[in-house]
């Protein structure tokens, strides 16, 4: 997140290859700015109160897959697995995909932001989706700083 919303800072790491299996662009949230703008592109304020809007450090088990009302209409629940990012579940923060997610980076622009859910693109969603479902141990998230 220390990366502009504008650029390319969502990535599924394969650590076999050692390399970066796809990339793509990421929301986070607007924190007390009004909802789908890009105001804190550069400076996002992370919180893991309920109702801050923002987005929340740390990592995360991606849990179960679930209808969305966004995008694709896939979802999946994020537990928090620390301190920072504990209240995921209660504040309903999942990983989805939305519309206004560019494809392509847009800096000096961003990333229009949600209320703190991580949220890709379409097309960024549906190879992320295919990748969980072959998955048969749980896979991490980790949104860090």
């Amino acid at each position: 997140m220390s990366l502009s919303s504008g650029v390319k800072r969502f990535v599924v790491w394969d650590f076999r290859a050692d390399r970066i299996h796809l990339s793509g662009m990421v929301s986070h949230g607007c924190g007390s700015s009004p909802w789908s703008g890009i105001w804190s592109k550069d400076r996002p304020e992370f919180s893991n109160l309920d109702g801050s809007h923002c987005t929340a450090l740390g990592k995360y088990r991606i849990d179960g897959r679930a209808y969305s009302a966004w995008g694709i209409h896939v979802k999946y629940f994020l537990a928090g697995l620390e301190s920072s990012n504990s209240n995921a579940l209660g504040r309903q923060i999942v990983f989805h995909s939305w519309e206004q997610v560019p494809e392509q980076e847009v800096y000096p622009g961003g990333t229009p932001e949600g209320w703190g859910c991580p949220a890709v693109s379409n097309s960024v969603m549906k190879l992320t989706d295919a990748l969980l479902r072959k998955k048969k141990k749980r896979m991490l998230m980790w949104i860090y700083n």
